[in-house]
């Protein structure tokens, strides 16, 4: 008996579309990604080897934890809470203010890469996300050095 091959839906540019669940959903959803950005401005805030990123920061780190939350509950596959406050994120435009280099970038995935670890987010998610959290971690920098 032949069957049909089905073939994977595609998006507006033609590209194949995930079908299976989202990292948002891998990592566990809403408190997992809350608890993720926890992690991460805890650790921030206590270790000295992020200093220089914790510098760009406000002492209350209230708004900068709401926002990364938001940011990446959309981002990894979930609901779009950024973009419902706030529209697009514009990511590169609203860090401009911010001098961002190697440094505050090698520091940034360093927190975050410890963060998941600590997490105990799955090792083959950790790699795919911070694959994905270099290009645009990278993609911030302003500053040479």
């Amino acid at each position: 008996m032949n069957t049909p091959t089905s073939k994977p839906p595609l998006d507006d540019e033609g590209h194949p579309v995930p079908t299976g669940p989202t990292p948002y959903e891998l990592l566990g959803g809403d408190e997992a990604v809350r608890s993720l950005v926890d992690t991460f401005y805890d650790l921030m805030d206590l270790e000295p080897g992020y200093a220089e990123l914790r510098a760009l920061h406000p002492q209350d780190l209230g708004g900068s934890r709401d926002k990364l939350y938001w940011f990446l509950s959309g981002w990894l596959g979930g609901p779009p809470l950024y973009t419902d406050r706030f529209g697009h994120p514009m990511l590169r435009a609203r860090h401009l203010p911010y001098p961002i280099g190697v440094a505050e970038r090698d520091q940034w995935m360093a927190c975050m890469v410890q963060a998941m670890q600590l997490r105990g987010v799955d090792e083959s998610l950790m790699r795919h996300l911070a694959k994905a959290f270099m290009g645009t971690a990278d993609w911030m920098r302003n500053k040479g050095g």
